[in-house]
């Protein structure tokens, strides 16, 4: 990435938590260990050093809060991705391609909305789907309260996308389909990249990038995530 500027600084962070930066040595000390497993974008080392991830997770996983190989529950049968995993799907979405810089981007699976709030302090406009509203809900007033308003919230079926907003450049799923959901690919815009563990029992972290007449695939590693459920689960 050429543009080093991020959407907010670390001074909104102080800010909209009225928390003060208590966890800023730990966040850089997590950042550290991720470099030396290989991220090095470094607006993303900049966003993962900067998002409290300790407010994303509930009170009694705090102490791993900011284990980097740590996925923690989240209620509903729902986890939040470790942040090395974050790290790497992030890296590989925002990699130099046909659509540089990447302005529009869909996230399959708000979960806890931290991945939300790092992929809002990289780019214009995030469109995050969650199929349980009650968690739909509990991210929104949790990344609003932070004064991130560049994030619109859905609650819908992650195997339709969402396509009123398509095309994007970009589009993230923290769950995994048995197979890839062709409507995801035809939400994307030329030159755009996807990337979402695919599988069931044996499940590989994949990435597509959609050129004019073909579909790139890239395997990204083996991956262990949650699967894409079918339908939406309402509040109550």
């Amino acid at each position: 990435m050429s543009d080093l500027s991020l959407q907010y600084t670390e001074n909104h962070f102080v800010s909209s938590q009225n928390l003060g930066m208590s966890s800023s040595k730990i966040r850089h000390k997590m950042v550290d260990r991720l470099c030396a497993m290989g991220l090095s974008d470094p607006r993303l080392i900049k966003a993962l050093q900067m998002v409290p991830r300790h407010l994303f997770v509930d009170e009694g996983f705090l102490p791993l809060a900011y284990d980097e190989s740590k996925a923690l529950p989240i209620g509903y049968r729902q986890t939040l991705s470790q942040p090395l995993t974050v790290a790497k799907m992030t890296q590989w979405l925002f990699a130099e391609n046909d659509i540089s810089p990447v302005k529009k981007v869909l996230e399959i699976g708000t979960g806890s909305g931290y991945q939300s709030a790092i992929l809002a302090m990289l780019t214009q406009q995030v469109f995050t789907l969650e199929r349980i509203a009650p968690l739909a809900v509990e991210a929104q007033e949790k990344l609003i309260s932070l004064g991130l308003s560049n994030i619109t919230f859905g609650n819908g079926d992650g195997h339709w996308g969402w396509n009123e907003n398509a095309p994007y450049d970009a589009i993230i799923s923290a769950a995994a389909p048995e197979t890839l959901p062709t409507e995801l690919i035809q939400q994307l815009k030329i030159g755009g990249r996807l990337v979402l563990p695919i599988g069931k029992q044996a499940q590989r972290l994949t990435g597509y990038i959609r050129h004019e007449d073909r579909i790139e695939e890239v395997d990204l590693g083996t991956a262990s995530f949650v699967p894409m459920l079918s339908g939406i689960q309402p509040a109550g």
